[in-house]
């Protein structure tokens, strides 16, 4: 077999050149990767082939719905064919409760519903760890224009739209995800798709099937999120177990 070109090397994914123009074939694995402003994250055995069906069942619901994605197709366990794409060097983060670093920051009490979904952004440079920065900042510095960011927040808002809903089907809520996106070009006619990844490391996810009168009767983490998740979506086998949940975003 012929030794594949690798493009990118990432602490949970590596990128390879695809077998055509314009494609790679990304490649999960079982590091983890914190969430914003977080040191935490999560390294088991099995985990990249966990998320990468959880990715690829979240992607292609997203292209059935008509949000563009870099998804193609799913090849094993552990690797998808997907479009290259410039990635936008932000972190999106859409917020629908109170969690984690928003909480700290603001005051607000863990588990609050926000008066509407907030998007932040994160520009990413893991030197700086993740910093959270504004509008004025990504226009000033030019990491994205006005017009990408009127479509980003758009994207972002009807990612959010179909994970609450397919989440909310399993008996779990979601309290927030991240997602990066990227720029693709069909000639000289640019357009911005959802790329990396949507599994269980970018999202923070709370159990609803949390027995009554148990202790925290109120929604709260799931024990074990990855293998949970898979679970209750039907991705993988329902004996499939794995290490518990960490924090995924801040």
């Amino acid at each position: 077999m012929a030794r594949r070109k690798k493009v990118y090397e990432g602490k949970a994914k590596i990128l390879y050149e695809g077998p055509e123009p314009g494609t790679l074939i990304q490649y999960f694995k079982d590091e983890g990767v914190p969430g914003p402003s977080s040191e935490e994250s999560a390294t088991f055995e099995g985990k990249g082939v966990l998320n990468n069906r959880l990715s690829e069942f979240f992607m292609a619901g997203l292209n059935a719905i008509g949000v563009p994605t870099h998804f193609i197709r799913r090849i094993n366990m552990r690797e998808q064919l997907v479009r290259e794409a410039e990635i936008i060097p932000l972190q999106v983060v859409v917020r629908n409760f109170a969690a984690g670093d928003l909480s700290n920051r603001l005051g607000i009490p863990e588990g609050t519903p926000l008066p509407r979904p907030i998007v932040e952004y994160y520009y990413k440079d893991p030197r700086l760890n993740l910093p959270l920065v504004s509008e004025e900042h990504i226009i000033a510095f030019g990491w994205a224009s006005q017009q990408d960011l009127d479509d980003i927040i758009a994207l972002a808002l009807r990612v959010n739209d179909f994970l609450s809903g397919v989440m909310l089907g399993v008996g779990t809520r979601l309290a927030d995800f991240r997602l990066e996106i990227g720029r693709i070009w069909d000639g000289d006619f640019m357009r911005l798709i959802v790329a990396d990844e949507l599994s269980a490391d970018s999202c923070r996810l709370w159990d609803l099937r949390r027995p009554e009168g148990a202790p925290g009767a109120e929604p709260g983490p799931m024990a074990d999120v990855y293998s949970e998740l898979a679970r209750r979506l039907g991705v993988l086998p329902s004996n499939v177990t794995h290490a518990p949940k960490p924090t995924l975003i801040n």
